[in-house]
């Protein structure tokens, strides 16, 4: 199951390639992926039709409950055949709804393909957060899709609908998942077999799941986001919107009826918004004139059907709502592929503009008949069998449910499967009739590969109909899981004169009357205003939001950033200030361990205070480094050289990028007044440091554990293979925490650099669009430096040229001594970047950036990227030997001349580290140098043009 997901997850990756070489054939391709998946899932129909399961268990972050763990079981199987099924079908459909030339084919077939791995995998989980991760996954996967074209606005709109909708359950799910798992257990077949007791915790996380289920499955108050998202290609509505995104939550609610469904509050929340659903949806459907619009209100109201059904609880119930789910995924997304077919070929899905049809397409329009027969419930088709069996259900009753509720339920899936019979002849007779008043249609001719698929899908809607007997057998598993509510006999065609015969034949000659007398129907509906507009309710509360944005902006951003830093400042002075005051902590205190600390401290003290009262801009930058080079030394003293060298590194750089910006800023701070209002910020600052130093003092002499330093240089050795305990802890003990924040590094560089470019207007600060150097004018003499010929002779310095050819190449090597030593002495990857992105800075300061881009003629973000991808390979290559993901091992090895060699695989990812700080530093170089540089020339040459 895991290669069937990845398989699906890499095809996806590649589908741009093939997209370019193959076009639209492509998608022929991509289908073999869902393809080969429902091979394998049939391949294990004897398995689970005798009620066995198929698991898979993978370890990923066991410390969070988080493992991929599969189940494959009758529920999960039977849905992942619709997913793979219907999905390698969509594909192939696609390869005759596109256009060759589509621009934005190459990604549509890679999201579409993706989602059908994460849906996919969204069935198979057994882990409740591997569940919601695949649940999200669909979630973005469909804003992508639906949003396939952003340059329509109402494409924009509905993607953004749907991914705020959808999303929002999804939280509220996310916290009822970790309630359960928190009470229980992650595991789903665990929470199954042995559930928790239904305390107020219990029943609020599974209510709270209910709400997810209900968002993803577009139930009232949440189905105004299904009918926005038909924006989307059909492609899209045929698959996700009919077939499988839209179960998911359907599925989630059949998952846990087993066990749920007579906790409170579920019965009312998914029989009553079910029923409602329904209604609402069908009643809506028969106002539209929009083809496509139709069947999209017309799934809002199946999915209140199937959300009814599989939430009864009842093996009754179970057993219609499992056979209703795979007739509605067969007529409806056969429906929305005839929709397509006649949009692109008659030009329009209006009904009042398309007249004679079924003469024009007649092979297209016998597939929209089979399947409108099957979602109108007429015998004999899937359909027809599976509303019979829900029905047979509903007579059945309920244990405890008083008959009067019994019947309410009966009448509002009576009437709601009245509005589906007259929707779907409303859709027939629109798409397809010939209607006197309206000038006949003369579509394109239609190619055989465009309507192969849902004939294909249509036909298996009648034919699943005669087979309502293997689907019991199959479904018998899931169906035993109910320990309430009668067995029923087998899904078939004909159970003699029942109560539920006559449900559907009231249901059918309703429905054919309300289309027979339309006319009145339109009036009254016309009449009659939509009191339950979910969609107006959504603008209704974004308005507000942004109202309310805009208002809570205007009170607290007011601009002034002494403001913003003195109301968090002293929120913390009070908040933390009264935690400290009731500990009422008296720890003892030791003024330093040797006079050098008293010394060293008082340089910081003094550093920062004169920092403060510093007019010029640069005499505070050089005593707040000052006041960093102090913090360096006591680190030192306390017997820590690596973090002494690292913030001793780090400061240095800090001091150049100061003094590179420091060049675009006035000499001195404004000169103004001590006015009152400074002595309360000196107050604040004053109090708010003492405060800080308390804690400091109250939390270390708060320990009552032994302290974990105490255990860590022999965690080092033996989990990080090294004696430096720093570099250890980086790449080996919080490797995940490193990978992130370098990644974040990497992002924040080019973000931050981008900025810079745009803001001084350069569009050409990389290498390979700069002029070569210049050579040096005629009779200066030879240069120690190759770049500095273009420097005017005013900015040379041949002292600093001489120096500069004279270490630079020292520091380079120093840095790869501190990259490869890092695991047993001071360095690392982070300080060996420091110190190589420090002789990049001193080649640009002596030679500017011609200088610098002879030194590294490479971009900055390219080199960015190789050390991301070398520590992200370094990351993944244990896995290749049967290792977990950071994993480090201890290579020792004899070479002839050298002699004992000792190296770690974590040092690969401290390379990609070093990497990745040098691409910051020539970042920094580029962008508040050489950029700088460039504006401040061009200036200068501004000026000059002006002078003249």
């Amino acid at each position: 199951m895991i290669l069937l997901l990845c398989l699906h997850f890499g095809i996806a990756a590649v589908a741009p390639i093939l997209v370019r070489t193959l076009h639209r054939k492509a998608f022929l391709v991509l289908a073999l992926a869902p393809a080969i998946a429902f091979c394998w899932l049939l391949t294990k129909t004897s398995e689970i039709s005798d009620g066995g399961v198929v698991t898979e268990d993978l370890g990923w972050v066991p410390s969070l409950h988080l493992d991929i763990a599969l189940r494959l079981s009758t529920l999960s199987w039977t849905i992942g055949l619709l997913v793979t099924g219907i999905g390698a079908l969509v594909l192939i459909y696609c390869a005759a709804y596109f256009k060759s030339d589509d621009p934005s084919l190459w990604r549509f077939s890679s999201v579409l393909t993706a989602f059908a791995g994460a849906m996919l995998g969204l069935v198979l989980s057994d882990n409740l957060l591997l569940l919601y991760v695949f649940w999200e996954l669909t979630t973005v996967f469909s804003y992508l899709l639906i949003g396939n074209n952003p340059v329509r606005s109402a494409n924009r709109r509905a993607a953004m609908q749907a991914l705020i909708v959808t999303t929002l359950g999804g939280l509220a799910m996310l916290i009822g998942i970790v309630i359960l798992g928190q009470r229980s257990s992650y595991r789903i077949s665990e929470l199954l077999a042995t559930p928790p007791p239904a305390d107020g915790m219990v029943i609020t996380a599974i209510i709270l799941l209910l709400v997810g289920a209900l968002s993803k499955s577009a139930l009232i108050p949440f189905h105004f986001w299904l009918p926005g998202a038909m924006a989307a290609p059909t492609p899209v509505s045929a698959y996700l919107h009919a077939a499988a995104m839209v179960k998911a939550g359907v599925y989630l609610v059949a998952v846990f009826a087993p066990m749920y469904a007579e906790i409170p509050g579920w019965r009312p929340i998914t029989l009553g918004l079910g029923v409602i659903t329904m209604i609402v949806g069908g009643w809506r459907a028969l106002r539209q004139e929009d083809i496509k619009l139709l069947l999209a209100y017309g799934t809002v109201s199946q999915l209140g059907f199937l959300v009814a059904l599989v939430g009864m609880g009842t093996r009754a119930a179970a057993l219609g709502g499992i056979a209703m789910v795979v007739a509605h995924a067969l007529f409806k997304s056969t429906l929305f592929m005839t929709v397509g077919i006649v949009d692109h070929s008659a030009g329009t899905r209006n009904l009042r503009e398309l007249s004679g049809l079924w003469r024009k397409m007649p092979v297209v329009f016998g597939a929209a008949v089979l399947a409108g027969l099957s979602m109108a419930a007429a015998p004999p088709f899937a359909g027809y069998a599976a509303k019979e069996s829900a029905f047979e259900a509903v007579t059945h009753g309920y244990p405890g449910l008083g008959a009067g509720y019994v019947a309410a339920l009966a009448i509002g899936l009576v009437l709601g499967s009245a509005l589906t019979v007259a929707y779907t002849a409303r859709f027939l007779w629109g798409a397809f009739a010939t209607k006197r008043d309206i000038p006949l249609t003369n579509p394109k001719q239609v190619t055989a590969g465009f309507a192969v698929v849902p004939v294909i899908v249509g036909v298996l809607s009648l034919i699943v109909g005669f087979f309502g007997g293997i689907e019991t057998d199959l479904f018998a598993p899931y169906v035993d899981s109910f320990a309430s509510g009668a067995h029923v006999d087998a899904i078939g065609l004909w159970h003699g004169f029942t109560p539920a015969f006559a449900m559907t034949i009231v249901a059918i000659v309703l429905g054919l009357a309300m289309f027979w007398w339309r006319a009145q129907v339109e009036s009254t509906q016309k009449k009659v205003p939509a009191k339950i507009d979910g969609e107006r309710a959504y603008n209704a509360v974004m308005r507000g939001l942004d109202r309310s944005a805009v208002e809570v902006t205007a009170i607290t951003q007011r601009g002034s950033l002494p403001l913003y830093l003195g109301t968090i400042l002293v929120v913390a002075i009070v908040l933390v200030g009264s935690a400290a005051i009731r500990s009422g902590a008296s720890p003892t205190l030791r003024a330093w361990d040797s006079p050098a600390q008293a010394g060293v401290g008082i340089v910081i003290v003094l550093g920062a205070v004169l920092a403060a009262r510093a007019r010029g801009r640069l005499k505070a930058v050089v005593l707040v480094g000052a006041s960093g080079y102090g913090v360096a030394v006591l680190f030192l003293l306390h017997g820590a050289p690596d973090l002494a060298l690292t913030q001793l590194l780090v400061e240095t750089v800090s001091l150049v990028v100061f003094v590179l910006v420091l060049r675009r800023l006035p000499e001195y701070f404004a000169s103004r007044p001590m006015r009152a209002d400074r002595y309360w910020r000196i107050a604040i600052g004053v109090v708010f440091g003492a405060l800080v130093s308390v804690v400091g003092v109250i939390a270390a002499d708060a320990r009552v554990a032994t302290p974990v330093s105490v255990r860590f240089p022999q965690e080092a050795l033996s989990y990080g293979h090294g004696k430096n305990i720093v570099n250890v802890t980086l790449v080996d003990i919080r490797a995940w925490d490193t990978l992130g924040e370098i990644s974040v590094l990497v992002v924040a560089a080019t973000g931050i650099a981008s900025l810079i470019f745009i803001q001084t207007r350069n569009t050409a600060l990389h290498p390979r669009t700069l002029t070569p150097s210049a050579p040096a004018p005629a009779g200066t003499g030879p240069t120690w430096l190759r770049g500095v010929g273009r420097l005017r002779p005013e900015r040379r310095s041949v002292i600093f040229e001489v120096v500069t050819r004279l270490v630079f190449h020292i520091m380079i090597a120093f840095s790869l001594f501190l990259v490869f030593s890092g695991h047993n002495a001071p360095g690392g990857g982070f300080a060996g970047g420091l110190v190589a992105g420090l002789a990049l800075l001193v080649r640009y300061l002596a030679g500017g950036r011609s200088e610098l881009d002879e030194a590294v003629p490479i971009d900055a973000g390219l080199l960015l990227g190789i050390g991301l991808l070398i520590s992200v390979v370094s990351s993944l290559a244990p896995l290749l030997f049967g290792g977990t993901v950071l994993q480090s091992t201890s290579l020792d090895f004899t070479l002839p001349i050298y002699g004992d060699v000792h190296i770690v695989t974590s040092l690969f990812f401290d390379i990609g580290v070093y990497l990745i700080v040098i691409g910051l530093a020539l970042d920094i170089a580029r962008s508040l140098g050489a950029g700088i540089d460039r504006h401040v020339e061009q200036e200068r040459r501004d000026q000059e043009v002006a002078t003249r």
